[in-house]
């Protein structure tokens, strides 16, 4: 009869896990990945080496995990902040000012989910997570030239732009090499920047067909 576990079991499997993903989050923040060993993960849950490999196949697979669950985070937080905004100037500049504020306040865990080398699966919930930054930014801004307070342009191409700026010009302020600088200017110049290079603030005719 094949083993089917038992609802105490399950349980006791689910927190085990959960406590592995916490252990590795507050390892990520603060030394990164190479903080984050498989000894070190199992000592600061409380578990037996051994038993990281009952809930992950490899520590690979148990940070790609916690990438996914910080980032995913992260994102939402973005999301729900540009969606409770309207008009397209503020919610750009909500956009940015929420995503650079709180990378800002957690710079090492910022640093590991930006810029910190990592391993292919990491790397692709890396790329997997900035898709989506990639497509809330599009969907702003194309909404903004539709109507007309954006010029026409190519919203996908813009969009990847304005998060490129962004994540590019928090590298220094975030590197565990770099000095740690007032974060207002930093972010309100990174705004100026983004809302410039889209053309937020004028009045532009509504376009007569699909931008290019």
């Amino acid at each position: 009869m094949a083993y089917r576990p038992t609802a105490r079991t399950e349980a006791t499997r689910l927190a085990h896990r959960q406590r592995l993903l916490d252990a590795a989050r507050q390892l990520l923040a603060e030394g990164g990945y190479a903080a984050a060993s498989i000894s070190a993960l199992a000592e600061r849950a409380g578990v037996a080496t051994g038993s990281v490999y009952n809930h992950f196949a490899s520590k690979q697979e148990l940070l790609a995990a916690v990438f996914r669950h910080v980032a995913g985070h992260e994102l939402i937080a973005v999301q729900h902040a540009v969606g409770a905004t309207s008009g397209t100037a503020d919610q750009l500049r909500t956009l940015v000012e929420v995503f650079a504020f709180r990378a800002l306040r957690t710079p090492r865990t910022a640093w590991a989910l930006l810029a910190e080398p990592v391993d292919a699966l990491v790397e692709a919930e890396r790329l997997t997570y900035r898709r989506g930054y990639h497509a809330l930014a599009e969907t702003v801004i194309a909404a903004g030239i539709d109507a007309g307070e954006l010029p026409a342009q190519n919203a996908r191409l813009s969009a990847a732009a304005v998060i490129g700026a962004i994540s590019e010009a928090l590298l220094g302020p975030l590197s565990p090499m770099g000095e740690r600088t007032d974060p207002e200017p930093v972010v309100a110049d990174i705004a100026t920047l983004c809302l410039r290079a889209v053309g937020a603030g004028g009045t532009w005719p509504l376009p007569r067909t699909a931008p290019p």
